[in-house]
């Protein structure tokens, strides 16, 4: 198998652009033609609706262009400043578990934070990564939406790095209510989205090519 390929784009991506490329890819890794890839993007503002969606979650139509997307989950946002990680894997060849491979974006995403003393956690749920800020206040670092054709995974995963959190008040992020959006600025870790990416090729090297692969991510993390 050839190893995965890595992309990095500085300038932001439109929407639309980073879909077709992602399809284009999809349908190249399940015909054997291209490895697999993970790609490390930032969107202009804009906001996209998952298939969970609800009308009542948009709560500012006008202010940035709205995309339907065909991933999981309801609305989220997407802007600079928040690194984008789409990964285009093959599901089956890593098991066939669609659960154990969110759990596994899920796991990276924390390895990911762990590197910058920031305890990301699993709520139960509700599909992210959270942060406690103490009193009983939590808030979400990071936002998690796949879709699969033919085992082949794209859409991924977003880490909110130091975007403009005030732009998140146009919708009702992952129609979930009660509960802020925050980030590693918002948390007083000032990084530049190089260490990010440096940060999440490490994780992902322990989390996706683990020594025993019969091990859950989770098991790995902690030596069970």
């Amino acid at each position: 198998m050839w190893p995965v390929e890595w992309r990095t784009d500085i300038a932001p991506v439109a929407y639309s652009e980073a879909i077709q490329v992602m399809e284009d890819r999809v349908q190249a890794i399940a015909t054997g033609m291209a490895p697999e890839m993970v790609w490390l993007l930032e969107h202009p503002p804009l906001y996209t609706a998952g298939t969970s969606a609800g009308e009542g979650e948009l709560l500012m139509p006008e202010r940035f262009p709205v995309h339907r997307s065909g991933r999981g989950g309801r609305f989220t946002y997407h802007g600079p400043g928040q690194r984008v990680a789409y990964v285009m894997l093959d599901v089956k060849r890593r098991g066939a578990d669609v659960h154990r491979f969110v759990a596994s974006l899920e796991e990276w995403l924390i390895r990911t934070l762990a590197q910058f003393g920031v305890h990301g956690e699993r709520r139960s749920g509700r599909v992210g990564i959270w942060v406690a800020r103490g009193g009983g206040d939590e808030a979400k670092i990071a936002a998690i939406g796949v879709r699969l054709r033919r085992w082949i995974s794209y859409h991924g995963v977003a880490l909110n790095v130091a975007p403009n959190l005030e732009h998140f008040n146009g919708i009702i992020p992952c129609g979930i209510v009660g509960h802020g959006v925050t980030s590693l600025a918002d948390l007083g870790h000032v990084i530049a989205m190089a260490d990010v990416d440096t940060a999440l090729k490490a994780a992902f090297a322990e989390v996706f090519d683990p020594p025993d692969a019969k091990r859950t991510p989770e098991e790995e993390r902690t030596g069970a």
